[in-house]
């Protein structure tokens, strides 16, 4: 059964946006840079996955908004990490995280000044215009079908002979979050919670272990491999029980999507995984 996008859902985004637009640019706390994130996720994928065309206004208010979404995502991987070191009980090297800590406070506060640069009132003043104006020339009619979209962005990843190594987690992290996004703009049924409910499992595990892995990846650029830390090796431990935690979440999926093999995380291979993670720990050297 075709299910159609929720009309109202659809109108909702463009308005709850508006206001964390103006939220963000009085402050830069924790839950408003991470609501702006998400509601400019949900808006990239209702124009960019669900509607089959864009108009002029609605490409260049993406545009707009992707690059402060990546100023704001800087933001956005700072707070997740302080949060996740926060939670970290243990009684070895208690300078050594408050040390961490510091550091990574004060590169929060760097990239929080340069959003709050990108969010002038010129800028502010005209998203608010073109997301106003996006929400009124939108056409839903001819719109895709919300979980069809979404299982299509659950099944894109083949793994006929290749073993889930954190790379290849690491993507199906991102395919969750798209398709969850899709989903939400499905019609209220029966099928869409059932759907949706699973999802939120699987991105709710594979997002925990990947804030746990770039936290692991940043304290070891800042105070050594295993060998030379106990809080770096402990952090290790907890990335590789969430690494297991995660692949079980994915164990849970529909046959058809479920990866055959599973691989141990190798230490190495997280280099790729954790890109996001190597540019502020590289200053972190420096800031120290």
């Amino acid at each position: 059964m075709t299910m159609l996008i929720a009309r109202e859902r659809s109108r909702s985004v463009f308005r709850k946006l508006e206001r964390d637009i103006l939220k963000l640019a009085e402050g830069q706390k924790p839950d408003r840079v991470h609501a702006f994130r998400t509601g400019t996720r949900r808006l990239q994928t209702l124009l960019g996955e669900l509607v089959p065309e864009r108009d002029r206004n609605q490409k260049k208010l993406l545009k707009m908004l992707a690059r402060i979404r990546k100023r704001a995502g800087k933001v956005r991987d700072l707070d997740v990490q302080l949060a996740t070191l926060r939670t970290l009980k243990m009684p070895q090297e208690p300078r050594r995280k408050t040390q961490l800590v510091n550091v990574l406070i004060e590169l929060r506060a760097e990239h929080e000044q340069k959003l709050h640069k990108s969010l002038s009132k010129e800028t502010v003043r005209e998203l608010r215009k073109r997301l106003r104006k996006a929400s009124k020339g939108l056409s839903l009619e001819a719109g895709r079908d919300p979980l069809a979209v979404a299982t299509e962005m659950m099944a894109g990843i083949k793994h006929a002979d290749r073993p889930l190594t954190e790379d290849v987690l690491h993507q199906y992290r991102i395919l969750s979050k798209r398709a969850r996004y899709a989903a939400e703009f499905a019609e209220k049924s029966l099928e869409a919670d059932q759907f949706l409910a699973q999802l939120k499992r699987v991105q709710d595990a594979l997002g925990d272990w990947h804030d746990w892995l770039t936290l692991t990846h940043t304290a070891a650029r800042r105070l050594g491999d295993v060998h030379e830390s106990s809080l770096v090796a402990a952090l290790h431990n907890v990335t590789g029980a969430k690494f297991r935690h995660a692949v079980a979440a994915l164990s849970a999926l529909p046959p058809a999507q479920v990866p055959p093999k599973v691989a141990a995380p190798q230490r190495s291979s997280a280099r790729g995984v954790a890109a996001k993670a190597a540019a502020p720990a590289a200053r972190l050297t420096s800031a120290a």
